[in-house]
């Protein structure tokens, strides 16, 4: 008996020192800003002061703005391929919110959906731009329309793409509470964050394989993930500050309701068939919560449809705003599973 307790106590022992192991081959140090800034910045990058954060901001094109809001753990470079197509007819602004990218944590902790939509309104009126159309993925899609419910008068048009926030649509003669609803399996990396131990963890010991499962997660089609792509979500996630600022976005959510009766602008709606981290299904509550909006569902697509399907989705969007591109591969899409008004 007491040889097996042994044997217990060695096999015990060798499980600790190989995870031992693993977290020290894991850990990696935080990036400085001056370090990313020559892989991440370019001629279109500012660093633009509100509430006293330094805030990354790409600008290209000209004509009416157009605002691009990411979603959570990702960066304004999410919209690169948007970009180049919709900066020939706009003025493009992507925006790495605080906590993310380049612009890193914001000291107060103002990381909710109230905080990020101020934030943009207040880009937007140091810019001087009175009147944009609005595009937010994901989180992104949810602070779009906190700023289109706050500011409606400024918001020409709002284009959710895999938007969060259905189920927190208030109209005013709702007299209940509403809560936003979770997937029933909530993605991977939200349940890491929330979990005590592994946050703590992941504070200094950030593998590289971590991003590309999340991408996989993310995407239906992983062949389209490429090694750049992995390397950036990486690189600035470790971001001096980030990897806390995350912990503490996640640990701290504050509740929100959008106020449906104000969202009277041109809206369209677009979402990834495939998405697992929001539902499909959250586009069926957005229309009827917003019958006027204009619906795209794509097929073979998950939650990133601007990444994933850059061409077809941005064609549709340039549609949607009156702009009918003339290049071949600007053809209308032919495997998005149904449209409808």
């Amino acid at each position: 008996m007491k040889k097996i307790g042994l044997l217990i106590a060695k096999g015990l022992l060798s499980l600790l020192l190989l995870i031992a192991i693993i977290l020290m081959a894991s850990y990696r140090s935080d990036l400085t800003l001056d370090e990313l800034a020559p892989r991440y910045m370019d001629q279109y990058s500012h660093m633009i002061t509100v509430d006293q954060v330094p805030v990354h901001v790409s600008i290209k094109g000209k004509g009416e703005a157009i605002f691009l809001i990411h979603g959570s753990f990702s960066s304004l470079h999410c919209w690169k391929e948007w970009e180049k197509e919709l900066s020939q007819h706009f003025l493009t602004v992507s925006i790495d919110l605080p906590g993310h990218g380049l612009t890193g944590p914001d000291p107060e902790k103002r990381y909710g959906i109230h905080d990020y939509a101020k934030l943009v309104a207040s880009i937007a009126q140091q810019l001087e731009i009175k009147e944009y159309h609005l595009v937010g993925n994901s989180m992104g899609g949810a602070v779009a329309m906190m700023i289109a419910s706050t500011f409606p008068d400024q918001v020409l048009t709002l284009n959710l793409v895999n938007a969060a926030g259905a189920f927190n649509l208030q109209s005013e003669n709702d007299n209940v509470e509403i809560v936003e609803k979770e997937s029933k399996s909530r993605p991977t990396i939200f349940k890491i964050a929330n979990s005590p131990l592994a946050s703590k963890i992941l504070l200094k010991c950030t593998p590289r394989w971590l991003f590309s499962f999340n991408l996989r997660q993310v995407y239906y089609d992983d062949s389209k993930i490429h090694n750049e792509q992995v390397t950036r979500y990486y690189e600035l996630m470790r971001r001096e500050g980030n990897r806390q600022a995350t912990l503490d976005r996640m640990s701290n959510q504050s509740p929100y309701v959008i106020e449906v009766d104000k969202l009277q602008m041109p809206i369209m709606i677009m979402w990834g068939k495939q998405d697992t981290w929001i539902p499909v299904s959250h586009a069926d509550h957005f229309k009827k919560m917003l019958p006027e909006a204009y619906v795209k569902i794509y097929n073979h697509t998950g939650h990133v449809p601007m990444e994933e399907r850059p061409t077809e989705t941005v064609a549709e969007y340039l549609s949607f705003l009156g702009i009918q591109a003339d290049r071949d591969y600007f053809s209308a899409p032919n495997y998005y599973s149904y449209a409808y008004r």
